[in-house]
């Protein structure tokens, strides 16, 4: 097959949608990805890309193309705007003046933020007559105005008008979260489309480097270690776990670890600084993936948390899925699909959204737990996650259900 894999987001930046391109390049097919070149999540191009520098290349058997964009900057704004903008235009362009003469079976949507990337598919589903897949990631427009502050009616509208056109035009809407079925179905009539595939940890967590050892290894600060590892951003509602972590100054051991970087960085500097908690909290920065087993196995308690607003009530974090894999205790602040999880598969505890007394209470009491208490926690999530997050089974999932599906239905429809 001629398979199509379109998302402003790709290799060598981390997200599922690479397993999935260089899982059908492994099966045989001829896959093609149309994303941006890359800048997140730092804001400026990687090393060794350009406006003119590998726009074009081939990595894993996947032949990459990579759609001039202006950079993200710092995350917010105008830039952020002109750098969503950019891909859709630029690639909607790319793929009615430079594919339309090619032939391709099926397009696969990766769609995180900004939707508007899901645009460039739905123009070579329609000049092509092909099947589209979406897989959402992210919702829209409610992260628009939850994640963006964007609360002008006829901006939000303009979204939602999309949102729905795109939605009209996808034969398959996957969904990583149980939790966005409904906000989805509220839009249309999609139901009869909607399937579930959840987010799955990268095999690194799994696998036995969770036992290695990294050479440079930032110095880490002693006792209980609550490691938090991802996006800072005003998602995750750094406010509240602050606040928990101001309940516990009293209680020397316990010592937040943050690995990552985003928007409120500078802010959780400037509350640690004021409050005189910087002997508590340790910002160390952005690490490589492969590197993650290293700084978890450090960890005594690993940290995930939501505001309280609708779309992150819907949604399921991936690092959930990556802390299961490796094997760790969880603690959460969140509610929905993720409090859910946690709760199911005991493999940690969790409390509701800007909870942030329960947070320091429920921290207090693991850090207060033996060493096999918590390792069975750990080992909970791991089982939970090998039954209902494998990697393996849900890309031949997708793959036979999904993709062989609507390809054979596409081709019987054509004889």
């Amino acid at each position: 097959m001629k398979l199509l894999f379109i998302s402003q987001y790709f290799y060598p930046e981390e997200f599922r949608g690479n397993d999935i391109a260089f899982d059908w390049a492994k099966r045989g097919h001829e896959v093609t990805v149309i994303t941006a070149i890359p800048n997140y999540p730092l804001g400026r191009f990687y090393p060794g890309y350009g406006m003119f520098k590998r726009r074009k290349e081939i990595v894993n058997g996947v032949s990459v193309v990579r759609i001039p964009v202006i950079p993200r900057g710092k995350g917010k704004g105008l830039m952020l705007l002109l750098n969503y903008f950019s891909f859709a235009f630029l690639a909607s362009s790319y793929v009615l003046i430079l594919l339309v003469k090619q032939s391709y079976d099926l397009v696969f949507v990766q769609q995180l933020s900004p939707v508007t990337m899901a645009l460039p598919g739905v123009l070579i589903k329609k000049v092509k007559r092909i099947p589209m897949v979406m897989w959402v990631l992210d919702l829209w427009p409610e992260s628009l105005v939850s994640a963006g502050k964007v609360n002008n009616r006829f901006v939000v509208g303009f979204f939602d008008r999309i949102v729905k056109f795109i939605y009209n035009n996808s034969d398959r809407i996957l969904i990583s979260s149980k939790g966005f079925k409904n906000s989805i179905c509220s839009k249309g009539n999609f139901e009869q489309k909607i399937e579930y595939l959840p987010n799955w940890a990268e095999e690194t967590f799994s696998q036995s480097e969770f036992n290695m050892t990294m050479p440079e290894m930032p110095e880490m600060p002693e006792g209980f270690i609550v490691m938090f590892a991802g996006n800072i951003g005003e998602a995750q509602d750094f406010e509240n776990v602050m606040n928990a972590a101001l309940m516990l100054r009293e209680h020397s051991c316990i010592k937040f670890v943050i690995l990552g970087e985003g928007r409120k960085k500078k802010w959780i500097e400037d509350f640690c600084k004021k409050n005189s908690i910087e002997d508590k909290v340790f910002l160390l920065g952005r690490f490589p993936i492969a590197l993650m087993p290293a700084f978890f196995k450090k960890a005594n308690l690993m940290l995930v948390s939501l505001k309280d607003e609708n779309v992150f009530n819907f949604t399921l974090p991936a690092k959930v899925q990556a802390y299961m894999a490796s094997g760790k205790p969880i603690v959460g602040m969140m509610n929905g699909d993720g409090y859910d999880t946690i709760k199911l598969s005991n493999c940690g505890v969790c409390v509701n959204s800007s909870d942030y007394n329960g947070l320091a209470n429920e921290i207090l009491k693991l850090s207060r737990k033996n060493i096999c208490e918590l390792n069975q926690l750990g080992i909970n999530g791991y089982n939970y996650a090998k039954q209902h997050f494998d990697k393996n089974t849900l890309l031949d999932d997708l793959y036979s259900r999904h993709i062989i599906n609507l390809v054979n239905c596409k081709n019987e429809g054509v004889k």
